[in-house]
């Protein structure tokens, strides 16, 4: 097939709390240990991109992406680096754009930014932000974002952070803005806001048909045209889990999907998946992507097509897995489901 942009097929994590093989906690020091691995281990399987996203939970206790991204990019050579999102919104965007411009030396030119406004909003009392002002906060601090991509001095005046005035912002980039995605659940407003300020459209479709999503896409590229801008790259995030056999990674996934989504429902308001449910969502029409190489990689090359993308990541692991699970899918993802997808999709 024919598209515009070249097909990326990388991983990313959100560092989930994973288990010894007696179902102990590893420490969460380990993990963030593991991961650092895990961003090796995908270079080395060549996976194009490793990602991680920023929480603040026992579960999910990736707070500091940038830092662990940076222990990958020492020792990587060629796998593009970056946050899977970053919440912006309780975020400062002069810090975010300076720890990932800092990063972007460190790897010589391979990060990427995915900026989210928190659908998981446990940073928003950790930082002192106020839910009330969830749309204006992602809104202004978008903007700045994009401005100091720019380069050179920014001024800058809103509601939400000091104004800058002709503010010198360091380090500068050495060969102009890295890529930069909006991510977005289910906002169409969302779509605008990427296309108006120039960044690429990342789905995250974490349940139901991800083909109910296609519409954002014509949307973002309509839009993109309204605003007089050239195409860019549509992204699909997808969660998951690969092992050797289908009833292998369904055996492993299952019981630990179960376990995080009851526990999320009460949060949230997931409804408690059931196992009828679950076999929905790893089928051909749900939004797991849970299952052996090939039937991995024949559900990516399907909502790809479907979606008008040219970018897949899998969001690998699931609280309670193992690492040895982890580092399986992981190789099994990169020497298996890249090169069939790629092949499905030439």
């Amino acid at each position: 097939m024919t598209r515009e942009f070249p097909l990326v097929l990388g991983v990313d994590t959100f560092g989930d709390a994973t288990h010894d093989d007696n179902d102990r906690p590893l420490s969460q020091a380990q993990i963030i240990r593991d991961l650092v691995e895990h961003g090796v281990l995908a270079d080395q399987v060549g996976i194009d991109f490793f990602g991680i996203g920023e929480h603040h939970t026992d579960d999910f206790p990736l707070s500091a992406a940038d830092v662990v991204l940076a222990a990958i990019a020492a020792r990587t050579n060629r796998i593009h680096i970056g946050s899977a999102v970053t919440v912006l919104s309780s975020d400062d965007p002069v810090r975010v754009f300076q720890r990932y411009s800092t990063l972007n030396a460190i790897s010589r030119g391979r990060v990427e930014v995915i900026l989210g406004r928190g659908s998981s909003i446990d940073s928003f009392p950790l930082f002192g932000y106020d839910l009330a002002d969830y749309e204006d906060l992602f809104e202004e601090k978008t903007a700045l974002f994009a401005e100091l991509l720019k380069g050179g001095p920014v001024t800058w005046h809103g509601k939400t952070r000091a104004a800058l005035d002709n503010q010198n912002v360091v380090p500068h980039l050495e060969s102009g803005p890295f890529p930069v995605w909006i991510g977005v659940g289910g906002s169409p407003e969302s779509v605008i806001r990427a296309a108006r300020h120039g960044f690429s459209l990342m789905l995250a479709i974490i349940g139901g048909s991800p083909a109910r999503f296609a519409p954002f896409s014509q949307l973002y590229r309509e839009a993109l045209e309204s605003f007089g801008r050239s195409p860019l790259p549509v992204g699909v995030h997808g969660p998951g889990h690969v092992a050797a056999t289908d009833e292998e990674a369904r055996e492993q996934f299952w019981p630990r999907y179960l376990e995080v989504i009851t526990r999320m429902s009460k949060i949230r308001g997931f409804a408690i998946p059931t196992k009828e449910s679950f076999m929905f969502e790893v089928g051909p029409r749900g939004a797991l992507y849970v299952g052996s190489p090939e039937t991995v990689a024949q559900k990516i090359a399907q909502n790809v097509k479907v979606l008008g993308a040219s970018r897949f990541e899998l969001k690998y692991g699931m609280v309670g897995l193992t690492n040895d699970m982890l580092m399986t899918n992981i190789e099994l993802y990169g020497t298996q489901v890249v090169p069939r997808v790629r092949e499905l999709l030439a």
